[in-house]
C-alpha cells in the first residue's frame, strides 16, 4: 500500500507550495496573482518559475498571462536564489548525542533554524553541520532529512552518507521512525486521544498552517502525563510529519501549546504571577522533541535516543507543579534519567 506521506513533509530536498487561489483574485493573471499570494518573492522570479514549468494550475503548466478565476489549486516549486543561499560553513556549537559513520543524532536548541531560507540565510543547523562535518557538503542539504520548527527543541537525525539519507527518508515515509514530543498544553485535557485532521496552509494567513478539509492527512496521538491548575503536560506521538502539526492539532481541539506565539492564547485572568512570568521567560512554544527511534541504515537495528528536558521548559513545568503545591520529587518516575543527555537502546529485529 502506498503511503500518504509525502517527501516534502520531511526534508528540504524541495519546497513545494500548494496554494488555493482566493476568490478576490478572480480575473487576475497568474504572475500577478502569485505576486500577491507569495509576496516574499519578486514578480520576475515568479515569472521565471512559471516559464520553467515550476508552477502548475490544477496540475497543468501555464503561462504568466494565464487568467485565474478563483478556487484553482496552484503548485509552486520554490527554487532558492543562488545569490542568497551560499550554504557557508559556520562555527556554531552543536550538541551531538550520537555519531557513527552513517548517522548523527543532534539535540537542537530552541532558536536554531534548521535550514537556510527566506530571512535566515545563515546561522542555521545546516551551516553548523558544514563546519563540524565538512564532508556533508557532498550530501544534499548536508544530510538533513526532517525539520523542527525554529523554537522547538530536541532530537533530529542527520545522514552522513547518501545511502543513509535515502534509507531514512524511506523510513519517514513508511512511518517506521517514531518521534515523541513533550509539550505543555493550555487547559485541562481529560483523557488521552488522537487528532486525525488534515493540515494545509491557512487559506487567509499564509504564515500559518490550519486544519483544512482538502489538506494532507495528519495524525497526532497525545497522552496525558500531568494536569496542573490550567495547563496539561502531555506526550505527543506523530504518525505524519506536517509543518507545525502538533501546534495546529492541539489548537484545533482548543488546547494550544503554552506560550505559542502563533497558535497560542493568553493565560487565563486568574493565572498566578509566577506562572505568567514562567511563560514569558519560556518565550516560545512549550514543545520538545524528546524521544527518537529509528532503524539504523547500516546495522538494521532499532535504536532509541531520549534527550533531557531543556532548562527553560523544565522551569515552566516546575513552576506549574509549585503552583499546585506539589514538589518536584512527587513526579520523578518519568524523569529518573534526565540527568543524562541521552539514553541509547538497541533492540534486535
Amino acid at each position: 500500500m502506498q503511503s500518504d506521506i509525502e517527501l516534502n513533509d520531511y526534508n528540504d530536498f524541495a519546497d513545494i507550495r500548494v496554494l488555493s487561489v482566493p476568490d478576490d483574485l478572480a480575473g487576475t493573471r497568474l504572475d500577478a496573482a502569485l505576486a500577491k499570494i507569495l509576496p516574499d518573492f519578486s514578480r520576475s522570479r515568479l515569472t521565471t518559475w512559471i516559464k520553467d514549468g515550476r508552477v502548475t494550475v490544477d496540475g497543468e503548466t501555464a503561462q504568466p498571462k494565464t487568467k485565474l478565476w478563483g478556487g484553482e489549486t496552484l503548485s509552486v516549486d520554490v527554487q532558492p536564489d543562488p545569490n542568497e543561499v551560499a550554504y557557508e560553513a559556520e562555527d556554531i556549537e552543536l550538541t551531538v548525542l550520537y555519531e557513527d559513520a552513517t548517522i548523527l543524532i543532534i539535540n537542537k536548541p530552541a532558536g536554531l533554524v534548521v535550514h537556510p531560507g527566506s530571512g535566515n540565510w545563515s546561522g542555521t543547523l545546516l551551516n553548523a553541520l558544514l563546519f563540524h562535518y565538512p564532508e556533508l557538503r557532498q550530501i544534499p542539504r548536508a544530510g538533513i532529512v526532517h525539520r523542527l520548527d525554529k523554537d522547538t527543541s530536541g532530537l533530529m537525525v542527520v545522514a552522513r552518507t547518501l545511502q543513509a539519507q535515502v534509507h531514512l527518508v524511506n523510513q519517514l515515509q513508511e512511518r517506521s521512525v517514531k518521534r515523541h514530543y513533550l509539550a505543555v498544553a493550555h487547559g485541562l485535557i481529560n483523557a488521552d486521544g488522537t487528532v486525525d485532521a488534515p493540515i494545509a496552509r491557512h487559506p487567509k494567513d499564509r504564515i500559518k498552517m490550519a486544519v483544512v478539509r482538502t489538506g494532507k492527512p495528519s495524525i497526532t496521538h497525545y497522552h496525558v502525563l500531568e494536569r496542573f491548575t490550567a495547563y496539561t503536560l502531555i506526550e505527543c506521538r506523530l504518525e505524519t510529519g506536517r509543518t507545525h502539526q502538533i501546534r495546529v492539532h492541539m489548537a484545533h481541539i482548543n488546547h494550544p501549546l503554552a506560550a505559542d506565539p502563533v497558535y497560542g492564547i493568553a493565560p487565563k485572568m486568574d493565572t498566578s504571577n509566577e506562572v505568567r512570568m514562567a511563560l514569558e521567560d519560556l518565550n516560545r512554544q512549550a514543545l520538545h522533541a524528546r524521544k527518537l527511534s529509528l532503524v539504523h541504515p547500516e546495522s538494521g537495528k532499532t535504536m532509541t535516543w531520549k534527550a533531557a528536558i531543556p532548562f527553560d521548559l523544565e522551569q515552566l513545568i516546575g513552576t506549574l507543579r509549585a503552583d499546585m503545591g506539589m514538589s518536584q520529587d512527587d513526579f520523578d518516575e518519568d524523569d529518573e534519567d534526565d540527568d543524562h543527555d541521552c539514553e541509547l537502546i538497541y533492540v534486535r529485529e
